[in-house]
């Protein structure tokens, strides 16, 4: 299997495979302006985090938030905006060794987006389907526009991470939304630091492994046990592929929906109201932490947009992996399961829960590494 950091791979010769559609949207939800909660999905899933401020501290936490405009990117090429009540955000995790993140290893070409979620709000806003998506899944990458404004050719059989390198934020929302057929209400972005910053700020998280886990290369060992995991421990957590399971992108995965199950029971009971200090804290490196799409990109907006979602606890959230299998040609890349991948994205497009029989032949939601970490 590959490292971490290996670089994307495409094979011209190989049959293209890939989708689109047909779809809908919504419009946003009222906004509140007290409080500050934010919804940060990172590379180990959902994050909620509440806050507060008011006055220099407002504009102090305004000015952290960095944005994307993804409407003026990507125009009007896109699935139909369709107020329907539910929502669906893209929520990447990018794996730039940039900066700060240059200790966890050098880019073999460019920053990718190593974890990927598409996470659907149901109407009502009190439950959720989060869909995974493997960076290793091989579809048909639509062309896209980079960073100078130049034009990327799409093509297929390209690997799904190679979108946000080839074209950042923008090109990977539209390769989510030619996959799916449906339009993304929002986008939210964190990186390997701004995740450990927010774990450590939070004081960590408690989990329970029911086996070792040692891998030398997400740099992680841990004894079976309860561990309060720091942030450093929790990256390592969600970037382990070698320790459990079969090595793969998919165990990961499954690893990651483990943690985030963990860590949304947890972030309830922090005491960030009783505790201004750590409220502010949360909120500074929150805000410090996360790239959102330009309707986000201040406090009062993104307050507004994570207020909603603050009932969604973990019992209330589906997660699963897009239906896959093993690329017979190369076992380090996957393939979807189109006919199931249809029967998920339907599901989501009409705010249905997604059915059992579309994940139960993948690749995706088989092994056992889902049951390697539990909450305390």
């Amino acid at each position: 299997m590959p490292d971490e950091s290996s670089p994307a791979t495409t094979d011209p010769s190989r049959p293209t495979r890939g989708g689109g559609g047909g779809g809908r949207r919504r419009k946003p939800r009222a906004k509140r302006s007290k409080a500050l909660v934010i919804t940060a999905c990172t590379a180990a899933g959902l994050v909620v985090v509440a806050g507060a401020g008011a006055g220099f501290l407002y504009f102090k936490l305004n000015g952290n938030i960095k944005g994307v405009d993804i409407n003026a990117a990507l125009g009007t090429d896109r699935p139909a905006n369709v107020d329907n009540g539910s929502m669906d955000i893209l929520v990447l995790g990018s794996d730039s060794r940039s900066g700060a993140n240059a200790k966890y290893g050098k880019d073999g070409g460019g920053a990718r987006s190593d974890t990927a979620m598409v996470v659907h709000v149901y109407k009502g806003h009190k439950k959720a389907s989060v869909v995974s998506i493997p960076r290793d899944t091989l579809v048909t990458r639509p062309t896209c526009t980079d960073s100078a404004g130049n034009t990327v050719a799409g093509g297929g059989q390209q690997m799904f991470n190679t979108a946000y390198e080839v074209g950042g934020p923008a090109c990977a929302v539209k390769t989510v939304e030619k996959m799916s057929g449906i339009r993304m209400d929002h986008y939210v972005e964190v990186d390997f630091s701004g995740f450990k910053k927010l774990i450590n700020t939070l004081g960590g998280v408690d989990i329970t492994t029911q086996q070792a886990i040692n891998d030398d290369k997400s740099h992680l060992h841990l004894a079976a046990g309860k561990h309060t995991l720091t942030g450093e421990q929790a990256l390592g957590l969600v970037r382990t592929r070698h320790a459990v399971g079969d090595g793969s992108d998919l165990g990961r995965i499954q690893l990651q929906q483990a943690f985030m199950k963990a860590l949304i029971n947890q972030i309830k009971d922090v005491g960030v109201f009783t505790s201004p200090k750590k409220l502010y804290d949360l909120a500074d490196t929150a805000t410090s932490a996360v790239t959102t799409d330009s309707e986000l990109n201040s406090v009062k907006e993104l307050a507004g947009f994570a207020g909603g979602l603050k009932g969604i606890g973990a019992g209330d959230m589906k997660m699963v992996t897009l239906p896959v299998q093993y690329d017979p040609a190369d076992p380090n890349r996957v393939l979807p399961l189109e006919k199931a991948g249809v029967k998920v994205w339907a599901a989501l497009k009409t705010d249905q829960p997604v059915p059992a029989s579309a994940i139960k032949d993948s690749a995706g939601d088989k092994g056992a590494a889902g049951s390697v970490v539990t909450s305390h």
